[in-house]
């Protein structure tokens, strides 16, 4: 049975979120998820060949975390739709070098999710010349458009901003900058013509629900933002450990968040609509 001894990480964000956040333009709390696919598919690991495994994953090559990232999705999609919760998949580009993959994935969801960006390749942008980056972008923008997706939202690969006056060239409205213990808040800002949707918590194995809960009545409280965020890959390398993690996370975690959507006191949304809320404030 899962302990409730909370990780020091949570301890520090429950205390910390609740005094260094600002005031929000919301009129109630608001949950927003992100979701990383730094892969999404194993083949994409055969493609590359090992190639490309460090940019990925300090400890799995691509094929694994492509792998497990199949493994995990319908997993995830299953339980967004019970929720009726939506989320933003930031999606790794070359997916699109797979035919209709990125649609595939989502072929099962009932939920209309915010598909972003999480780079082309998985390279770090802060590590790309501009032309590089340009072209991360463009491959990008060309592969989803031939899926009819434009994404608006973008996820850094390794959470490392740089390049941000390409986001705009290329039409993203919103983005999310590097978390971490400083850096964790929760606060839309607008930046240039961006919005960046600061990352409030990463949520992984060994996070409980009832920290979740208690941050969620900051954000419910102060009427801010709690944006928390993770990669599929952070739950387990097969499916029993993944929908056990799920079953012991998420699920209550979920129910406590629609108890307070049916109050009226929380909204549930992705980056790119807690960004379009915030655009109509201002407007």
């Amino acid at each position: 049975m899962q302990s409730n001894v909370f990780t020091l990480s949570e301890l520090y964000h429950y205390v910390s979120l609740g005094v260094k956040s600002k005031l929000g333009k919301f009129d109630n709390g608001i949950l927003i998820i992100s979701i990383d696919v730094d892969v999404g598919r194993k083949t994409l690991g055969i493609i590359n060949q090992g190639k490309n495994d460090r940019n990925v994953n300090d400890c799995f090559n691509e094929y694994t975390v492509g792998r497990i990232e199949g493994l995990a999705f319908p997993i995830f999609i299953d339980l967004f739709n019970d929720f009726d919760i939506p989320a933003t998949f930031a999606m790794r580009g070359q997916l699109t070098e797979l035919d209709n993959s990125i649609k595939e994935l989502f072929q099962e969801s009932v939920v209309d999710h915010d598909i972003g960006a999480h780079g082309y390749s998985h390279r770090e942008f802060a590590s790309l010349t501009r032309d590089e980056a340009e072209d991360e972008l463009r491959r990008i923008q060309f592969g989803m458009r031939k899926s009819g997706i434009v994404p608006q939202s973008f996820v850094f690969p390794k959470n490392i901003v740089a390049h941000l006056d390409l986001l705009e060239k290329y039409g993203y409205k919103c983005y999310r900058s590097q978390g971490g213990f400083v850096k964790d808040c929760m606060l839309i800002s607008k930046e240039g013509s961006l919005f960046d949707v600061h990352p409030s918590l990463f949520i992984a194995e060994g996070s409980h629900h009832r920290m979740l809960e208690r941050i969620l009545e900051i954000s419910i409280a102060r009427k801010l933002p709690f944006h928390i965020w993770f990669h599929l890959w952070n739950f387990g390398q097969n499916q029993h450990d993944i929908s056990k993690c799920v079953n012991r996370i998420f699920k209550p975690f979920f129910r406590y968040a629609k108890k307070r959507v049916q109050s009226g006191t929380l909204e549930c949304a992705s980056m790119i609509s807690a960004t379009n809320r915030v655009i109509d404030y201002l407007e």
